[in-house]
């Protein structure tokens, strides 16, 4: 049975982690009257959430000892710890029944490990990967996986509508990321299956003005083709979603196939292509910079003609 802290009406919110998605979480509830604090490494990026109403924080377990909701959105399980329970962790500054939003992409181990630290301190911990991109995030339009009690995600309701268009209850504590990572899997192992496909139709010599559209027009069209196919063959490798957050999202699907005792052929050489990429230097870019490791063995640029080399 979830304890809630008693709260004023106007919960306090702290938010730990202005990334891609952060900034657009952060925009969204301060602009609609969330009381918001926030951090980040880069001092800018919390500069111009303050723009937009945000106030800026100290040490994130300053701002947890201050607030009733603490959120940290970074890039991986690993982060997630070192700031909730490594020494001097947020989680031993939060006041029992606060509550902790994990909307990291984290490992299913994870999620099963801040949910009993979490329990152990009289916090409430809440589940909510996301989807979407940071554009999305922006325009607050992302999508929340939600999994624990319909009790503590109703509480959330009024500030994950703030940047979400759609709030997804996938089931109990657990069921969200583990949905979240199938979903990126599927995702990520798309974009290596057109990028291999675009580095052959480059080296056969086909018309790359052709490629897409035809592919689209059948069985071969996906989300993530309309996304990025276009930005790949104009060699267009911004970021949105960088390779290096791919191959560790790919990484905690073969882990979680593992565990589940299921044979994941497909996870492992999509993670190694991932990992080729980021070895030949390409972790920082786009995750369809992965196109790249395929043209280190092809010679050839999957491009557009009028793309120069």
């Amino acid at each position: 049975m979830l304890v809630f802290r008693k709260m004023e009406e106007r919960m306090r919110v702290a938010l730990v982690g202005l990334g891609g998605m952060g900034s657009g979480l952060a925009k969204n509830m301060a602009g609609k009257g969330v009381d918001l604090t926030v951090a980040d490494l880069d001092s800018e990026k919390v500069r111009k959430a303050c723009e937009h109403g945000a106030k800026a924080g100290g040490s994130p377990t300053g701002m947890a000892a201050q607030s009733d909701v603490l959120m940290v959105c970074v890039t991986t399980a690993e982060a997630v710890r070192a700031i909730v329970l490594g020494e001097g962790g947020a989680l031993a500054a939060m006041a029992p029944g606060s509550i902790l939003v994990d909307h990291t992409t984290v490992s299913a181990d994870h999620v099963d490990t801040m949910r009993a630290a979490c329990e152990a301190a009289g916090v409430v911990y809440a589940e909510a990967p996301m989807t979407r991109t940071p554009a999305h995030a922006d325009r607050g339009e992302v999508n929340i996986l939600f999994g624990g009690e319909a009790a503590l995600l109703e509480r959330l309701r009024p500030i994950f509508e703030c940047y979400a268009e759609n709030l997804f209850h996938v089931g109990p504590a657990g069921h969200a990321i583990r949905l979240k990572l199938i979903h990126n899997f599927i995702s990520f192992a798309n974009v290596a299956a057109f990028c291999e496909g675009f580095a052959l139709a480059a080296k056969e010599g086909l018309d790359m003005t052709k490629v897409i559209g035809i592919i689209s027009a059948a069985g071969g069209k996906s989300g993530m083709m309309d996304l990025y196919g276009e930005l790949t063959l104009r060699r267009d490798f911004t970021p949105h979603m960088s390779l290096a957050n791919a191959q560790k999202d790919v990484r905690y699907y073969t882990e979680l196939i593992e565990q589940a005792g299921l044979p994941g052929f497909m996870a492992d050489s999509i993670h190694q292509t991932y990992a080729l990429a980021s070895i030949m230097g390409h972790a920082e870019e786009g995750c369809t910079a992965v196109i790249k490791a395929y043209e280190g063995l092809t010679g050839v640029q999957a491009k557009l003609p009028d793309i120069p080399e």
